[in-house]
């Protein structure tokens, strides 16, 4: 649904996804390509979709966190 709005994003877009999720990835995969703004996908080694396996929500935690403390803290 979004499609369309993609390349119009302008802020920085973290895309995080878990590694068991394959449907998601491809998905995620489409819509990284067609974002035009700062962006990263992270695939979290392990994890479904719910990151609900042990440590997988640690590093989205982590990966978030970076990433805020790079592009929302200035």
């Amino acid at each position: 649904m979004a499609g369309p709005y993609l390349p119009r994003l302008k802020a920085p877009i973290l895309l995080l996804v878990g590694g068991y999720d394959d449907e998601v990835i491809e998905l995620n995969e489409q819509a990284y390509e067609k974002i035009k703004a700062v962006k990263q996908l992270e695939i979290v080694p392990g994890a479904t979709h719910l990151f609900e396996e042990p440590g997988t929500l640690e590093k989205v935690a982590a990966l978030a966190a970076a990433w805020f403390q790079k592009y929302l803290i200035r």
